[in-house]
């Protein structure tokens, strides 16, 4: 009987310090899209919840981007390496839309983190009318950028919205746009 009970005492230890080493996916931190979109994540508090800044590369207004703000939530790292997540994009000043990202932090066999989101993006319209364009759907995918200076990243990539940046043609290029939705 002695060697039963040291045997299970022994695995028992061997799984515990299995379990403990595991590598978990963080959300916080910085974080870039397929499109160049750049994302901070501050601390997660115990419960869940988070906050950051977005700066998309892409839009549909003509207006200057800015940083924006984000609001989330992810379920407890504790007891899921690979969490799902979510968190809302308020696009305001520039934009009369905000957007929702849910998504899941998943390590790689490498055991690089990876964000798979899928979003709604809901804009602003005058009349019920055109609800069937006010709506978009899309996927991104996020990889973590690593960023010794934390809150410097976002803030030196903002593009000056005072004035026209300069080019070699003496005036500022367009923001990427969106494609507009399809009419049925």
């Amino acid at each position: 009987m002695g060697k039963i009970s040291f045997s299970l005492i022994l695995a028992l230890a061997v799984v515990t310090v299995g379990t403990t080493s595991e590598k978990k996916c963080v959300l916080s931190g910085m974080w870039k899209n397929e499109l160049h979109s750049l994302m901070e994540i501050h601390d997660v508090n115990d419960e869940g919840e988070f906050s950051g800044e977005y700066l998309t590369s892409v839009t549909a207004t003509s207006n200057c981007i800015r940083r924006s703000p984000l609001k989330g939530a992810q379920h407890d790292v504790e007891r899921r390496a690979q969490p799902t997540f979510g968190f809302t994009v308020n696009w305001e000043p520039f934009s009369n839309s905000t957007t929702i990202f849910v998504g899941q932090c998943f390590l790689d066999e490498k055991g690089k983190e990876i964000l798979e989101t899928v979003w709604l993006l809901r804009e602003q319209v005058d009349s019920p009318g055109e609800d069937w364009k006010a709506t978009r759907v899309g996927t991104n995918i996020f990889t973590r950028k690593r960023n010794a200076m934390r809150g410097k990243i976002l803030q030196d990539h903002s593009p000056p919205c005072e004035a026209p940046a300069p080019t070699a043609l003496g005036t500022r290029p367009p923001a990427p746009r969106l494609p507009s939705p399809p009419r049925l």
